[in-house]
């Protein structure tokens, strides 16, 4: 029996067709099939880097064109994974409300939608930005949605931490969008976002890891205990602000970025070993507190970024 099948009764689909319902909700549906909210994660880590690249104020065009093709790219990524998802996304509460769990749009207009953004941002990067930029955006899609949704998610306790890979890909976009090449500023960049994302998902996966175990989605906090994902998430953040910090010394950030990366990394750190100290005291449900840290991980990336767009002024 698969996921879908086994559903609760009246959880996918209703008894209206999606092509009668009315026009402004079928809209919202289809922009809710691109997760704007993590689009906007993903536009915070591009954007400053333009700026990094530039080492002042980049074209206000290019940078719009930028944006466009990024949320297009990543919001056809994002339709094609809850396509995929669709079975165990009607069975995990925190995703219920999905437009394809509720029915609100067809399995195949989500699949015709998501390839369209795919070619479309493509063509857009590529004709109007430069081609480094369209393949690095088309290659992100393909490995979130090949790699992460459709092969790791399911099978290791290590998705996220190689499907974040993706989720790495803007700062490179973001500086080859600027100067059509590529420099270890946007490599050190990345290592930051990759190392981020397990310490950044995680705190949410403990949250909502019986969701995962009811669709046997092996997430780590699923597959270990508590304090073994705190372990994990404290190394993993160590790491992080460590590579955060080689910006200054390779020459490309001064003072004020380095000021702005010890701040937010030493509360960064302070966060993940309070957790693993709550976690090694067994603490459990709400005294858990895991989401302090989920939210200060978004709050830590978007100062890390603004300090990297405000440097270039500054020194």
């Amino acid at each position: 029996m698969t996921a879908v099948e086994s559903r609760p009764a009246g959880v996918l689909g209703t008894s209206q067709s999606p092509a009668h319902r009315p026009f402004r909700a079928r809209v919202t549906a289809f922009v809710a099939l691109t997760k704007p909210r993590i689009i906007e994660l993903l536009l915070i880590t591009t954007v400053p880097v333009m700026f990094l690249a530039q080492q002042g104020v980049p074209d206000l065009t290019l940078v719009l064109l930028t944006c466009l093709g990024g949320y297009l790219s990543a919001g056809g990524a994002n339709a094609l994974n809850m396509y995929i998802d669709r079975d165990i996304d009607a069975l995990m509460d925190r995703t219920s409300q999905r437009p394809l769990v509720t029915g609100m749009v067809r399995p195949r207009e989500a699949l015709v939608f998501g390839i369209t953004l795919a070619v479309v941002s493509t063509l857009l990067f590529g004709l109007t930005v430069n081609w480094l930029s369209a393949w690095l955006s088309l290659g992100a899609l393909l490995f979130y949605v090949v790699v992460y949704t459709m092969i790791l998610k399911r099978r290791t306790a290590q998705n996220i931490v190689w499907g974040g890979i993706a989720g790495c890909m803007p700062v490179l976009i973001g500086w080859s969008a600027v100067t059509n090449s590529m420099s270890w500023a946007p490599v050190v960049l990345f290592l930051v976002i990759f190392f981020w994302t397990p310490p950044h998902y995680w705190p949410l996966s403990m949250k909502v890891k019986e969701d995962y175990a009811r669709v046997g989605v092996p997430m780590l906090p699923v597959v270990a205990g508590n304090k073994a994902v705190a372990k994990q998430i404290v190394l993993y953040s160590w790491v992080m602000v460590g590579v955060s910090l080689l910006l200054t010394p390779m020459g490309y950030t001064g003072w004020f970025y380095t000021a702005v990366a010890l701040a937010a990394g030493g509360w960064w750190l302070w966060e993940a070993h309070a957790l693993l100290n709550r976690a090694k005291a067994e603490v459990t449900g709400a005294k858990l507190r895991e989401m302090r840290l989920f939210h200060w991980s978004i709050t830590y990336v978007s100062l890390l970024f603004v300090a990297i767009a405000v440097d270039p002024f500054l020194r």
